[in-house]
């Protein structure tokens, strides 16, 4: 009895100390399980898985290797979730993070999200954006194989309908045709296109950023020009050689080819765009107006200018792209007086080689783009002025036991030191000058004064026709080491082109208006009976004609500068 009563207490004290066990386990799993609800609650394990795949953060790291395996810096890009903003004053840059389903492009193209996607190359964004026809806004030069992750990156909404941007909102600009094949470009990873539609003008049809403009040859085009002598009531009559007569016309098919790309034909919308909000000034002679009267004549087929002008400057207003070309008369570029000085007496033009012209320098500081060309009036009456001293003179010098320390062709190249030191030191002036080299005449027989003629020239010469003019060349040497001087002066954040068109028109001979030069149905276009030619002109050209050509450079130089190439022959 005792033993039996001795086991049964032992159950009945071990039957408590297990179901207390029992409570206190269960007890402890009721919170365990209150406190994970709690945590999934707070912190579902879903959203942060699709947090840290899909970067709901908006940030896409791109990692990338170069071909050698070298680390490149991790690439970050933001696009408005509204697109293209083609407003006008749009601005596109690259920032620090991106929005995925923001990022567009007009080809419809995926954005390649890893390494084995693409090769991404740091210099790979352009500088600026370039209107493409069906291409991807903002795309890099090297072209992409995104096919393979295209499938895999199908469900993200990346990509939106392909179409051209509104070139006059945005500042990028929409042009037919295509870009040449040796086109380069030069890139950045940032881009900035805020500060104004030139930076955005379009490359297409846009020359090789490297090539030589001025060594090429001439090319016969059917098509013709861009302008008729009756579609620009502009034209100044003697250069109106359709006007005047002339029964040839061939003279206006004529265009130029450098030798390693293309020149495109000039486009007016193109040229408009780029100059939006600035003014080109022509300064110079009468050369300068036929070249000034050229460029207003192209751009008067697309929009008719307001004429602004007064008698101290002709100025054409566009007010699409209020855009002002100017024309600013400067026959030597250089002071000019008529008052007696030393021995030279009052009447004669004194020139001070050494000075500016005061006009002209007080007119600088408005004009974005300068074409400069000067020259023919050296060989005019005048008298030489240098430190203060008469040291030669042209067509005057009263004292023959005198040699004179200056000739015309020295002068000339004194004055254009003197000028583009003056543009390239002022310290209100930043903008661009081009220098257009030394215009080629085609008198045969004699000058300008003394019987030349041109009579009967109907087409370019040949490469082995071309004979050197002896005046022209000294002339454009002089002109060329003026420019090279100034060069090495300039202070200022102006810059500085030559555009060298002189052996290049030496080819062109027909250009002239030769005995074309005056409406008179009654005058003499032909050689009398005793040979002499009938007075001419065979300085200027014939409007439409070569003439047109130098603005086609402009056109590519101005392109060239404002894109930031700086390849210049």
């Amino acid at each position: 009895m005792t033993l039996a009563s001795s086991k049964t207490s032992l159950k009945m004290a071990a039957c408590p100390r297990g179901v207390s066990f029992i409570a206190a386990s269960m007890a402890l799993l009721a919170m365990f399980l209150i406190f994970a609800s709690w945590l999934l609650v707070s912190y579902p394990i879903t959203s942060t898985v699709s947090e840290y795949i899909s970067g709901v953060n908006r940030k896409i790291v791109l990692p990338a290797k170069d071909v050698s395996g070298s680390s490149l810096e991790q690439l970050t890009m933001i696009s408005n979730s509204s697109g293209v903003d083609n407003s006008e004053d749009a601005q596109v840059s690259i920032r620090s993070s991106v929005d995925k389903d923001s990022l567009r492009s007009e080809s419809n193209k995926q954005l390649p999200t890893t390494k084995d996607s693409v090769d991404l190359r740091r210099n790979e964004i352009p500088e600026e954006p370039v209107q493409l026809p069906e291409s991807s806004f903002g795309a890099t030069e090297k072209k992409v194989d995104t096919s393979s992750s295209a499938s895999s990156n199908a469900s993200e909404s990346n990509s939106v309908e392909s179409g051209s941007l509104d070139s006059r909102k945005s500042g990028v600009l929409e042009k037919p045709g295509q870009l040449s094949e040796s086109l380069s470009r030069p890139t950045e990873t940032k881009v900035d296109t805020s500060s104004s539609a030139s930076s955005n003008a379009s490359e297409n049809n846009s020359v090789d950023s490297g090539c030589d403009l001025y060594d090429g040859k001439w090319f016969y085009d059917p098509q013709g020009p861009s302008y008729t002598n009756s579609s620009c009531p502009i034209i100044t009559q003697m250069q109106n050689c359709q006007g005047n007569g002339r029964p040839d016309k061939d003279y206006e098919n004529w265009r130029w080819k450098p030798s390693q790309c293309d020149l495109p034909r000039f486009d007016a919308k193109e040229f408009l765009e780029l100059m939006r909000g600035k003014t080109l000034a022509f300064i110079g002679d009468s050369v300068a107006r036929n070249q000034m009267e050229s460029m207003v004549c192209l751009l008067w087929q697309i929009e008719v200018p307001k004429n602004r002008g007064n008698r101290r400057m002709h100025r054409w207003y566009f007010k699409s792209t209020s855009v002002m070309i100017v024309r600013v008369w400067s026959s030597w570029l250089v002071r000019q007086t008529n008052e007696k000085f030393d021995f030279a007496p009052e009447g004669v033009t004194k020139l001070h080689l050494d000075a500016p012209d005061d006009n002209l320098m007080e007119l600088i500081p408005k004009f974005d783009v300068i074409v400069l060309s000067s020259g023919h009036w050296f060989a005019k009456q005048s008298v030489y002025v240098l430190n203060n001293e008469i040291v030669g003179g042209q067509l005057w010098w009263p004292d023959r036991s005198r040699p004179m320390k200056v000739n015309n062709v020295d002068a000339f190249g004194i004055s254009v030191e003197t000028i583009l030191s003056a543009l390239v030191t002022h310290p209100n002036y930043t903008g661009l000058t081009i220098v257009r080299s030394f215009s080629p005449d085609h008198y045969e027989g004699g000058a300008w004064n003394t019987g030349g003629s041109c009579t009967g020239k109907v087409k370019p010469l040949a490469t082995d026709e071309l004979v050197e003019n002896g005046f022209t060349s000294i002339m454009h040497k002089k002109q060329v080491k003026g420019f090279e001087i100034a060069v090495k002066k300039a202070t200022n954040k102006s810059k500085l082109r030559m555009m060298d068109i002189t052996k290049v028109f030496g080819y062109r001979q027909d250009g002239h208006p030769g005995p074309y030069r005056s409406p008179d149905p009654n005058k003499i276009t032909k050689v009398g009976p005793d040979g002499k030619p009938p007075p001419q002109d065979c300085l200027h050209w014939c409007m439409p004609g070569p003439v047109d050509t130098w603005n086609e450079l402009v056109l590519e130089i101005i392109r060239r500068d404002f894109e930031g190439h700086q390849n210049f022959p």
